[in-house]
């Protein structure tokens, strides 16, 4: 049993409208739509609307009038101009639809065209602060917001400006110390190289160039003790 539909004839902007919508019901596409049935559909419901007493313009009973006449056409033997007519009016559906897409999508993108915003205003606060407190809360919170202020301060480099101020020495650079002395007077005592030490960064980078030295057996110490030890190049090493 077929459900009849029933339209408000304010619902259409015009009949092509009501047309693509009994298109839209049966479910099919323009190309495909079977036409006769078309026909059939759209006078029932201009039929329904005179029965109802609405308001139907002129556009829709000159409508009906052409799809009479098309259907009319289409029962004679030859209907070659029934058919031009038929495809003229699918042709119309289309183009209406594509309309219709292109309009909705227009509209979409106008949508808070109408609405302005308004531009912020500069507005002078008065800043005066107009509370009133007991004396010690005002103390309170000084000694909060100094605590505050003090935890936020990066700490101090007074106890390394000692360490920082100090001259670091390069072993390489005792290295080349010790082998001058030796190049320019051949056997040395260990304890001369050490004489002129003014700290002991420097007395540690000249312990370990001697020690650098001799790993690489380019000199050798001599002596029984510390006191006594001496240093001299290996031969074969002094150029």
């Amino acid at each position: 049993m077929q459900t009849e539909l029933s339209y408000k004839i304010e619902n259409f902007e015009g009949p092509l409208d009501l047309l693509l919508q009994l298109i839209a019901k049966n479910k099919v596409n323009i190309i495909e739509v079977n036409l006769s049935e078309l026909i059939d559909q759209y006078l029932e419901q201009i039929e329904y609307f005179k029965q109802e007493e609405m308001d139907i313009s002129s556009e829709f009973i000159t409508m009906a009038s052409r799809l009479i006449y098309i259907k009319t056409a289409s029962l004679l033997p030859k209907h070659e101009e029934a058919q031009k007519l038929a495809d003229e009016l699918k042709g119309e559906l289309i183009e209406y639809q594509i309309c219709r897409q292109i309009a909705l999508e227009l509209s979409k993108m106008t949508v808070g065209f109408d609405r302005f915003a308004k531009e912020p205003e500069e507005y002078e606060f008065d800043k005066t602060y107009e509370l009133n407190h007991e004396p010690q809360v005002l103390v309170d919170a000084y000694v909060s917001a100094v605590g505050r202020g003090k935890r936020r301060l990066p700490p101090s480099t007074a106890p390394f400006t000692k360490i920082v101020a100090r001259k670091i020495y390069a072993v390489s650079s005792k290295i080349v110390f010790v082998m001058r002395n030796l190049l320019s007077g051949g056997k040395k005592k260990l304890s001369s190289l050490y004489g002129g030490a003014k700290s002991r960064s420097e007395l540690v980078a000249t312990f370990l160039a001697v020690l650098e030295l001799c790993k690489a057996n380019r000199v050798k110490l001599t002596g029984d003790s510390p006191d006594k030890a001496e240093i001299q190049l290996i031969k074969g090493h002094k150029k």
